[in-house]
């Protein structure tokens, strides 16, 4: 196992399961940032029954099993063996869901069929060099198809590679993965640079309550 899948491994045992139902009784949602209940929905991806859509870095499903409710071809990518276990123990047996353990560019190289849509919520699209992961992810759109993520705002100042620490056990170093952090109109010009149209980079404000980081959503067209 690499030195990454371990980390995720790791991050996952610290993070909450989904909860069985939401705050309007439903037992799948699609949700781009950090707090429950906040933010757009499904409609970004721009999707309809039948539409083949990319999860990098799906985690746990919850995302990806709600597409395939929706009636979606949903196929979700993950290198951490442990992530991927937990989702195929709740949402395994769902028609129209594919799970898949693997590195995201490596797994888009391989793909042999297009995406409509190809999504990230805090995901590889965060955590993967956007050098490496843009271009391939445009050559596997169909051409007008959506690319959309979400991950926290960049810290003012720290642009570019950064480190984010997962912990370990008392007496262990914590796990260590590389990100990608930048501001919203520099996000907007790599995408044009590398082919997308139609670039959209926003910072969504947090709910009101006493945390303040908002969200920071990416949309284009390949």
């Amino acid at each position: 196992m690499t030195d990454t899948a371990i980390a995720w491994d790791t991050y996952s045992r610290q993070r909450p399961e989904r909860r069985p139902t939401n705050a309007r009784g439903e037992t799948t949602w699609f949700n781009w940032t950090q707090y429950p209940e906040h933010g757009p929905g499904v409609e970004l991806l721009e999707v309809e029954a039948g539409a083949r859509v990319l999860d990098l870095g799906c985690g746990k499903g919850g995302n990806a099993a709600h597409l395939a409710t929706l009636g979606v071809q949903a196929v979700g990518v993950d290198v951490s063996p442990a992530q991927l276990r937990a989702a195929r123990e709740r949402w395994g047996q769902m028609p129209g869901l594919e799970l898949h353990q693997a590195e995201a560019v490596a797994f888009m190289q391989e793909a042999d069929e297009p995406f409509d849509a190809v999504y990230s919520v805090y995901g590889a699209l965060w955590f993967t060099d956007p050098d490496r992961l843009l271009p391939v992810v445009r050559e596997r759109l169909r051409p007008g198809g959506r690319l959309a993520f979400s991950q926290r705002p960049p810290v003012e100042g720290c642009y570019g590679c950064q480190a984010s620490y997962i912990p370990r056990g008392p007496d262990e170093d914590p796990a260590v993965v590389k990100r990608w952090d930048y501001e919203p109109d520099v996000w907007e010009r790599m995408l044009k640079e590398y082919g997308y149209t139609d670039v959209h980079a926003t910072v969504l404000p947090a709910p009101p309550g006493p945390r303040t980081v908002g969200t920071l959503i990416i949309q284009a067209r390949g």
